[in-house]
């Protein structure tokens, strides 16, 4: 199935994603960075690219909404796109968490917990990431209306059918 929130001929989730997602990662680069130089900027820079992330998040999620809602039920790719958006809104509800423990500090100082939630957020993160790659390499969606929803998971050593692709 092909996306069915488009622009100029290209589904807007994929497109989105990058943004959050580099955004969500950068900060923990900057978390670490604080934490090996004990430099102050470091953890400012991490609390302003979680907010921004967080933001960056939500409209992508509104996209991929849109297109969770035509994969057919009762398909792998159904339950697939579920994990994803799911474990997704726990990914920006880890690091929102991080940015109020950030906020109620001094110079958005992260604490201990604002560092694990982080952290944990950005490792979710490369899960949900590998899923929403099985949706669209795998199983298709977004990318074909012949799309083989029900195609097993690229871990195994099954094949599936390869969505066929207009022009290249």
């Amino acid at each position: 199935m092909e996306s069915r929130a488009k622009a100029m001929g290209h589904g807007i989730h994929p497109i989105l994603i990058v943004f959050p997602l580099g955004l969500l990662a950068t900060s923990v680069i900057f978390d670490i960075l604080y934490l090996v130089t004990d430099r102050t900027g470091f953890q400012i820079s991490a609390a302003y690219t979680i907010g921004a992330g967080i933001v960056g998040g939500l409209v992508a999620a509104v996209f991929g909404l849109i297109d969770y809602s035509a994969i057919p039920t009762g398909t792998r790719a159904k339950r697939v796109g579920a994990a994803h958006g799911l474990g997704n809104v726990v990914v920006l509800l880890l690091f929102a968490v991080s940015w109020l423990l950030r906020r109620a500090a001094d110079n958005w100082d992260p604490n201990a917990l604002a560092l694990i939630c982080s952290f944990a957020g950005i490792l979710l993160a490369g899960a949900t990431g590998w899923l929403g790659g099985e949706l669209v390499e795998r199983l298709g969606v977004s990318v074909s209306d012949e799309a083989d929803v029900n195609a097993p998971s690229s871990l195994s050593r099954r094949s599936g059918g390869r969505p066929r692709t207009r022009g290249v």
